[in-house]
């Protein structure tokens, strides 16, 4: 869970630990925003919120860990989530994951050497009508291919100039 230790810049909650650290029932908040600025929950993060707030670490620990939305590693620049709900399954979602493993190299929850890319598989999008799917970032990308999902990451490798 932690151990791609790296320093973080512990200043940058500031602002979230004064507006929410005395607020009762405010931890997944502190949570959600403390991903939002490091793009994952570093460890040393944890700690910060339980000094401020008075919980234990233990205890964040126990809300994080209990929510997939949160990770506990740095995700690559660009975050792929591929559905594997039913209709997505159904559809052909492991020959999708197939070819973006084939493609990157990476396996669920890995990011590839170059930190571009990270992958993700997820339970559900919400985007059944168009299995089978994958968020890239912002971007829905529905009825999906091996090949599509080939060209669609050898396209954002071109954009990002590699």
């Amino acid at each position: 869970m932690c151990c791609n230790h790296k320093s973080v810049d512990l200043s940058l909650l500031e602002d979230v630990l004064a507006h929410y650290a005395d607020v009762k029932g405010s931890l997944i908040t502190i949570l959600q925003k403390t991903q939002d600025i490091y793009g994952y929950v570093p460890i040393d993060a944890v700690y910060h919120i339980a000094e401020r707030t008075g919980l234990t670490p233990a205890k964040i620990l126990g809300v994080a860990t209990f929510y997939s939305q949160f990770r506990f590693t740095a995700v690559g620049k660009y975050l792929i989530m591929v559905c594997k709900g039913t209709a997505c399954y159904v559809n052909g979602a492991e020959r999708i994951i197939d070819a973006i493993s084939e493609e990157l190299g990476i396996g669920n929850n890995e990011t590839t050497e170059d930190g571009l890319f990270s992958l993700s598989i997820v339970s559900c999008l919400g985007c059944c009508s168009l299995a089978p799917v994958m968020m890239i970032n912002e971007d829905t990308y529905g009825s999906l291919t091996p090949d599509k999902v080939k060209t669609i990451l050898r396209d954002i490798r071109k954009k990002e100039g590699l």
